[in-house]
């Protein structure tokens, strides 16, 4: 791969990375429920990105793509999910009292959690699979298969660069302001509701 083709795709990524959806509003209550928890729930997210990436990878993902009964299943169980977690942040908002309460077993709750929301969401496979293999090259090197790993890797540095910044970036303005955080937090519970809502009404219509 050339130079010009990973920066062509690194520009990409990093402008659909930047664009605030899901992963944002989890990174946030994330950031909102205590600083050490930012990094599980970041690492949970990227774990179902790299996932992704090798599932693309070994050609399964177009397999999937391809198929309207198990496309369609992924897509509902990944609805359900996020509406459920975006039901859970309204009820029960993080806030910063919260976070500093917590043991430490909810470092793995986070990072599950995390990996469950990315992973169940099928516009990741779609994403990696519409996007990766349009800066591979037959001629390469490398085949096409590695080309797709270093690529979906270089899009999980820049995906994680950008959670991080936005879950500490949030504890920093909320952490001492509990009644805002609480509201934050609801709030990116509900763009979690509003964005499982759509992704079940796109499903029932196409």
């Amino acid at each position: 791969m050339s130079i010009s083709v990973i920066a062509a795709f690194w520009a990409v990524s990093l402008l659909l990375v930047l664009t605030p959806g899901a992963d944002w509003a989890y990174a946030i209550s994330a950031g909102v429920h205590g600083r050490r928890v930012v990094v599980p729930a970041v690492a949970g997210m990227m774990s179902a990105h790299l996932c992704a990436t090798l599932i693309v990878a070994a050609g399964v993902g177009g397999v999937v793509a391809s198929s309207p009964g198990a496309l369609s299943l992924l897509t509902l169980a990944g609805a359900g999910y996020l509406a459920w977690m975006g039901i859970n942040m309204v009820m029960k908002p993080s806030t910063p009292a919260q976070g500093e309460s917590k043991g430490s077993p909810s470092k793995s709750r986070w990072a599950l959690k995390g990996a469950c929301m990315a992973g169940l969401n099928p516009k990741l496979f779609l994403f990696f699979l519409a996007l990766l293999p349009q800066f591979t090259s037959l001629s390469a090197a490398w085949p096409v298969s590695v080309q797709i790993i270093c690529l979906g890797l270089l899009h999980i540095i820049g995906c994680s660069a950008v959670y991080l910044a936005v879950g500490f970036g949030a504890q920093v303005v909320l952490g001492g302001r509990p009644d805002t955080a609480k509201r934050v937090s609801q709030l990116s519970g509900v763009v979690m509701i509003l964005l499982a809502m759509a992704l079940t009404i796109e499903r029932l219509s196409s």
